[in-house]
């Protein structure tokens, strides 16, 4: 499996407004922990360690 970097999202708007409002009335501290909970369960989703170290490498400054 390879990372796909592509539009890949059904309704992307959709999905925007979905996790700003999850995230809705957080503190910082509060949304923080919401992101480093979704990538944790996003990573076990995807599960490829190669895949997952790509991400890493796309996502850096």
């Amino acid at each position: 499996m390879t990372l796909n970097t592509q539009p890949n999202i059904p309704d992307p708007d959709g999905f925007y407004d979905e996790l700003l409002a999850a995230h809705q009335g957080l503190t910082k501290d509060q949304s923080d922990a919401l992101n480093a909970r979704l990538i944790l369960i996003l990573a076990n989703h995807i599960g490829d360690r190669d895949v997952l170290r790509d991400a890493l490498k796309a996502a850096a400054p």
